[in-house]
């Protein structure tokens, strides 16, 4: 990145509320700072959890290229309609929480959303916004879904 382009602020999106929050509040940080945003997917294959046969609808459905497919969707969803400031979609295969700190590296600020799980789940699943938070290249914003979005 040259010294005279703006580093941009990218924001993790994977079309769940809370991220779309996300969303929405790093387009309206990025119109203040006069930068780019970019809305960052990821998408990865994980079969760990099948176990036995499978019908080829199943397997169809969860194959590489249909799931690039279907978060490719995703993405271009959420940032749909989007004006204002200049919106770089990205997809990559990968982590999440890998993705998103690498991203940050050349980024002014991330921006993630938190689905507030709770610490047993977020122990479970592993939680990307506190991930983040710990090995992010810039500072980062968490934005939690509020509490009206998240009832609908």
């Amino acid at each position: 990145m040259s010294e005279n382009e703006s580093r941009p602020v990218v924001v993790g999106v994977d079309g769940s509320p809370a991220s779309l929050a996300a969303l929405r509040w790093a387009v309206e940080d990025a119109a203040r700072r006069g930068c780019a945003v970019e809305a960052v997917t990821a998408w990865h294959a994980d079969y760990g959890v099948m176990i036995g046969p499978l019908p080829a609808e199943v397997l169809a459905d969860v194959s590489p290229q249909a799931m690039r497919e279907a978060a490719q969707r995703v993405l271009e969803r959420s940032v749909e309609g989007i004006e204002g400031v200049e919106v770089r979609r990205i997809l990559v295969e990968g982590d999440a929480r890998d993705v998103l700190a690498k991203a940050s590296r050349d980024a002014e600020l991330l921006v993630v959303g938190s689905r507030g799980h709770g610490r047993l789940l977020g122990a479970i699943l592993g939680s990307v916004s506190s991930h983040c938070v710990h090995h992010a290249g810039c500072p980062v914003v968490v934005v939690h879904e509020a509490k009206a979005e998240h009832s609908r």
